[in-house]
């Protein structure tokens, strides 16, 4: 009986689902090449894939509400209450969500990679280190004196940053060796 009443929209659903399925495979394989194609970290490669898959999620839910008869004004109102708590939510919590932000900005159009050595024009406090990892918040930066420094994503885009040295961590690692 179930079946036989929503029989056109379990059809649409299963087309909508493996429409979104294709087009989510399409863009994890996209993604998958621009990272490789510009070395990037697989952690990196992952995380950005977990996000689309979150995204896709969300679309499927919105167009399976409207699929099962739900009016836009009802979705309105749901989606206007609930982002009013989230929003008032996030708020407290933006710059998280600027660090994640910048950190996907970075994954696509950051010019540089784990291991190179980069200068950081802050004025209050200027960084000279080699990136150790690129992290969804942050990154990690090794000084030449062993420290290591977490620098916020968000702040890193608002910065001028000069490539001092490519593929640093090699002669990094190599004067630890030597120094043992």
């Amino acid at each position: 009986m179930f079946f036989e009443i929503y029989r056109t929209e379990l059809i649409t659903t299963g087309i909508i689902i493996i429409v979104l399925l294709i087009i989510r495979f399409l863009v994890h394989t996209l993604v998958r090449k621009i990272g490789r194609k510009s070395e990037i970290n697989d952690a990196r490669i992952k995380l950005i894939n977990r996000y689309i898959s979150a995204t896709f999620l969300i679309i499927a839910l919105l167009i399976e509400a409207f699929v099962f008869g739900a009016e836009f004004k009802e979705m309105a109102v749901i989606f206007s209450s609930v982002f009013a708590v989230i929003g008032i939510g996030l708020f407290a919590i933006w710059s998280i969500l600027s660090n994640v932000t910048s950190g996907i900005i970075m994954f696509f159009s950051f010019p540089y990679k784990v291991g190179d050595k980069v200068k950081i024009h802050d004025k209050d406090f200027p960084i000279e280190a080699i990136i150790e990892d690129i992290r969804a918040f942050q990154l990690h930066l090794r000084c030449d004196n062993g420290d290591l420094v977490t620098y916020p994503n968000n702040l890193l885009l608002q910065k001028a940053v000069t490539l001092v040295e490519k593929d640093a961590i090699e002669g990094f690692i190599d004067d630890d060796s030597n120094s043992v």
